[in-house]
């Protein structure tokens, strides 16, 4: 995805920080807004993987710090939920004047409370989604327990929420109190719930409470396994996946546009990491680096398609060697690691070049094969196409493209 650093500004007047995700390579379908959970921010992992998904359906997602958070400005002791409602209405009246108005709202936990208020006020949001949400916004009270009496009696705490100290005031509680719990019933838009069973923050009985209140269409998935923060990216992958897919059958969207290349392949990888997306034909891929090295490890490293490549070539030479044949090969598994090693006839192993690519690549056969035909087999993957490609000259043509 293509991400777009922007900055708006509030009721207030302060500038709230946020990116813009857009589709690659074609103009977006629908744009989204993504509120952040209870102290979070818009580059919290979950919503980064949240986003990429949704953009992959060609949804543009908007994601920004609530005033006080992140990278925007304000001070957080003086916010409310209240006030992320105003800065929800903010993004949605930015969005509309500067790109396109937000069809859905995305929201996780607390942030899933807050569009399900602010999905009433905005007229051009068609569809919700909510992630871990509390019922109603007071649930989060639960969080302050450390530090309740001192804000009641003192009026301003500092309370630990993740490893972080958060000034709060009594006007955020008096705040979260007052907060009308009817709005639910009277969103009348399409709402997709999901909620884990396990989730120990916020407790799978406000889903329950969601749902019932809220009207047709409504929908409900199980997070099953997933904690409340979704810190696994698959939870978070496969959420995004399950909102983007949900949210096409209710959202205004045209037809997605073709790739636009003259070329077999387009790879895009933007400022934020090493996520890069790969798009073969009609066909969509993510490549990264391990953790270990910078990456999010969301997908294959480059090198890891490049074995792979060699291991589905193999897989389907043998295929096909086999079907002409008529020999009775039901099954292909081919096993591959890469790595660099010192030529082993190398009298300067310290000097660059010295090293080789390696490939170990084994071959299992499942049928009623002899064992000629299984050498023949062997032979045959020496053959195919990658491997072929891999041993013979390669010469890559390089050029800006205008």
């Amino acid at each position: 995805m293509k991400s777009l650093r922007i900055k708006f500004l509030n009721k207030k007047g302060q500038y709230l920080a946020a990116r813009l995700d857009l589709p690659v390579d074609q103009e977006p379908r629908a744009c989204a807004i993504f509120a952040h959970c209870f102290t979070c921010n818009k580059d919290f992992n979950a919503v980064k993987n949240i986003s990429l998904a949704l953009t992959q359906e060609g949804v543009a997602v908007f994601r920004f710090d609530f005033t006080g958070l992140g990278q925007s400005e304000g001070e957080f002791a003086d916010t409310n939920f209240s006030s992320n409602i105003e800065d929800l209405m903010a993004a949605a009246d930015f969005m509309s004047k500067e790109y396109d108005s937000p069809q859905l709202l995305v929201g996780h936990s607390l942030g899933g409370a807050a569009v399900l208020l602010a999905g009433l006020k905005i007229d051009s949001v068609k569809a919700v989604a909510t992630i871990g949400a509390p019922a109603e916004p007071v649930h989060v009270t639960h969080l302050l327990d450390g530090g309740k009496e001192e804000i009641e009696e003192k009026g301003e705490a500092s309370i630990n929420i993740g490893g972080r100290a958060f000034n709060f005031k009594k006007q955020f509680l008096e705040d979260l109190r007052s907060t009308a719990t009817d709005h639910i019933g009277k969103l009348k838009k399409a709402l997709l719930v999901l909620h884990s069973p396990q989730d120990e923050v916020v407790g799978i009985k406000n889903a329950e409470m969601i749902y019932k209140a809220a009207m047709h269409p409504k929908s409900f998935i199980s997070l099953d396994g997933a904690d409340h923060l979704m810190t696994h990216p698959r939870d978070a992958q496969y959420v995004g996946q399950i909102i983007a897919s949900w949210a096409l059958r209710y959202l205004d969207l045209p037809e997605p546009t073709q790739l636009e290349t003259d070329k077999q392949v387009v790879v895009r990888t933007d400022d934020d990491g090493y996520l890069t997306e790969i798009k073969a034909g009609p066909h969509a891929f993510l490549a990264d680096e391990p953790e270990s090295v910078g990456g999010t490890n969301l997908g294959p490293s480059p090198y890891g398609y490049l074995t792979a490549a060699l291991g589905a070539c193999t897989s389907m030479t043998l295929r096909m060697y086999a079907d002409r044949k008529k020999w009775d090969l039901r099954e292909v598994r081919v096993h591959l690691s890469h790595s660099k090693d010192y030529k082993e006839d190398s009298l300067a192993s310290d000097q660059k070049g010295s090293k080789i690519d390696i490939f170990d690549r084994e071959i299992e056969l499942e049928g009623d094969l002899d064992d000629a035909q299984k050498a023949r087999l062997l032979e045959i993957a020496d053959r195919c196409p990658v491997h072929r490609t891999l041993h013979s000259d390669i010469k890559v043509n390089t050029q800006l493209k205008a």
